[in-house]
């Protein structure tokens, strides 16, 4: 999964996975930042507003949750196919729905598993969807009455109840650009480059 220079013409996906209220849409869009600061054409896929400009028809079942995250896949990959890099973050609890959207755009793919606890996630929650899930007025709420899969091999893993956003930024842009998916400026070192984008 390591491009050759000549490959950076091409996009590719940094597909953020994890529990609602883990840091995914605030990480991504730290990435998002971060990718266009260096000049890449980056579009920004968020599940939430995604669902509403295009999924709102379907509900949250096992099947239209994999039809949306299919659909966001299938946009990814047009987007990829255009030279643009994207950021997608998606709750996706299912490991087969993350494994069609892989094989969708493999080897232009990189998981990222924002790991946080599941305690944690409901003390961010401003709100209330878990404690509306608790008290059964939600259906189906990933983490509550329905699962999470949790990634078994995914090429990133950050801990967002243990590092802030701009450290887990950091740690994602250093992989891309220690796997060549990125330049960085001159002969700094992949993780020198990516933390001289903190700002």
């Amino acid at each position: 999964m390591i491009f050759d220079m000549k490959d950076l013409k091409r996009g590719f996906a940094i597909w953020f996975t994890g529990l609602p209220c883990s840091g995914k849409t605030t990480l991504a869009d730290a990435l998002t930042k971060k990718l266009g600061l260096l000049g890449y054409p980056v579009e920004n896929l968020d599940g939430d507003s995604f669902r509403l400009a295009y999924g709102h028809a379907l509900g949250y079942s096992m099947k239209d949750r994999q039809k949306n995250v299919s659909l966001a896949a299938h946009f990814a990959s047009d987007f990829i196919k255009k030279s643009k890099v994207v950021t997608a973050a998606f709750v996706s609890p299912y490991r087969g729905m993350r494994q069609e959207a892989r094989r969708l755009m493999e080897p232009h793919f990189v998981e990222v598993y924002v790991r946080c606890p599941l305690r944690v996630c409901e003390e961010r929650d401003v709100k209330g969807m878990y404690r509306l899930a608790r008290e059964g007025k939600i259906k189906r709420f990933t983490g509550i009455s329905d699962p999470y899969e949790e990634p078994l091999a995914p090429e990133i893993v950050v801990d967002t109840d243990r590092r802030d956003i701009e450290t887990c930024a950091t740690e994602v842009m250093a992989y891309l650009a220690a796997h060549r998916f990125i330049h960085t400026p001159g002969k700094t070192s992949p993780r020198t480059a990516a933390r001289l984008l903190d700002n």
